[in-house]
């Protein structure tokens, strides 16, 4: 009892210190003396009472930024020291309401914001800490460093995605360019007068590289939600071409493997034929010849047989781990045949102009329903121009020319024809020349 009124006496003495101080506008003064007495109360473990001084200095009139701002930097060292969970919680909401709406304190919330959701999470409440994390757009602060403002992007999709809301994590994803991974080998620059200083990162806060891995690695759960296989793709080649990664034969090998899964269960597209070209130029791949084999197998415009394929890759198929967010499944094994499929259909319209539905069928080994399913499926994508003749039973793979085409043709052809002819002229007249100069010597 004693030790408490002696507390309060002694806060007495230094509220009445800071309220001179505060009104003859002395900031280092006012700033010593609110330290002092959250300093008193934690050396005294009354943490009700830190929390009623952090509120009650906070709201005397014309308080100083500079005390505030001292206030909440020093409470916060407190946080770690407390007792109990329940005591924590408390001197964090109340650091945050203070800090709520004021510039100056911006980062100070968004770092105690931070630790409650951290808080939240640990006790099963996904919801609660997403939610409390979205309140912050940390891209508007000026002083926060690069690193530390990544990695709270960062925690806020990785909250989204825990709690499967993918529309805000994909909207949060975008508030970070890739680019921003690759620009710190710059020399930073010394402020100018008048500038924002930045701060210093907190040492907790990962480094550039290892942010640019977790960035990807949520991407890759993101784009493996909707089976974006093209994207999953892109996003290993990013962690492949990292410095860290390519220097150590025990990291690229099996991220390698999986550009290579990723490229051949992607649908064909222009993206995907230059991923897969310059993948098949990589010399790292002849570590893993098999993969080199199957992406020449996508390549070449030849008829693959699905069951032989299958029986080859089946087993590196099943063994591939950490994909789709767990094994592979199937799912994943659908969609290969599927590409599988698409290629001998392309493969076919390169070398025929009119086929009949059971040629087709027959050199796809499906059924005459499926062929013409998977065709139609393509044409439909635009990924071909292609007609079937029911009745008839036959493909046409020409695409239909309009008037304007066929009078362009006819224009081009007597074009050609006319320059053969002028040519053809000008030979003939050319060997009468030699001639007639012959038979003059």
């Amino acid at each position: 009892m004693d030790g408490g009124a002696n507390l309060d006496a002694q806060i007495e003495v230094l509220l009445n210190v800071e309220k001179q101080m505060r009104l003859n506008g002395d900031v280092a003064g006012t700033r010593k003396a609110v330290t002092e007495i959250l300093q008193l109360c934690f050396e005294a473990r009354a943490w009700k009472a830190l929390n009623d001084q952090i509120v009650l200095l906070s709201k005397r009139r014309g308080q100083l930024k500079q005390a505030v701002t001292a206030m909440v930097q020093q409470a916060m060292q407190y946080i770690d020291e407390t007792p109990d969970l329940e005591t924590r919680i408390e001197l964090i909401k109340t650091l945050n309401s203070v800090s709520a709406g004021k510039i100056y304190v911006e980062i100070e919330r968004a770092r105690l914001i931070k630790r409650l959701a951290k808080i939240k999470e640990e006790q099963g409440l996904i919801a609660e800490a997403a939610d409390l994390m979205q309140e912050i757009a940390v891209e508007t602060f000026g002083a926060m460093a690069k690193t530390e403002k990544i990695a709270f992007i960062l925690e806020q999709v990785r909250l989204c995605l825990d709690r499967q809301d993918y529309v805000r994590a994909q909207i949060l994803s975008r508030k970070i360019s890739p680019r921003v991974f690759d620009a710190d080998t710059k020399e930073k620059k010394k402020p100018k007068e008048g500038e924002n200083i930045v701060e210093e990162a907190p040492a907790d806060i990962p480094s550039l590289l290892e942010l640019k891995r977790i960035y990807y690695e949520l991407m890759i759960r993101f784009y493996s939600h909707s089976n974006d296989y093209l994207e999953i793709c892109r996003c290993y080649k990013a962690i492949y071409e990292t410095l860290y990664v390519k220097e150590d034969p025990a990291r690229w090998i099996p991220v390698l493997r999986k550009i290579c899964w990723y490229l051949v269960l992607s649908p064909h597209d222009p993206m995907q034929s230059s991923l897969l070209n310059s993948t098949l130029e990589d010399k790292n791949l002849s570590e893993i010849p098999h993969f080199r084999l199957l992406l020449k197998q996508l390549i070449t415009m030849e008829v693959i047989q699905w069951s032989l394929l299958w029986n080859t890759f089946k087993d590196e198929f099943e063994n591939e781990k950490n994909m789709l967010g767990g094994a592979i499944g199937a799912k994943a094994a659908e969609d290969l045949r599927e590409r599988v499929i698409e290629h001998n259909i392309l493969v076919v319209s390169k070398y025929y102009s009119r086929i009949t539905l059971n040629r087709l069928a027959d050199l796809l080994c499906l059924s005459i329903q499926e062929a013409e399913k998977h065709l139609s499926d393509m044409v439909v994508s635009k990924a071909l121009v292609a007609k079937i003749d029911r009745p008839m039973g036959i493909i046409c793979f020409q695409s239909a020319k309009d008037s304007n085409d066929i009078l362009n043709s006819w224009a081009m052809n007597l074009e050609k024809l006319l320059d053969l002819v002028e040519k053809s002229c000008h030979q003939i007249h050319k060997e009468m020349m030699v001639h007639k100069a012959a038979l003059k010597v």
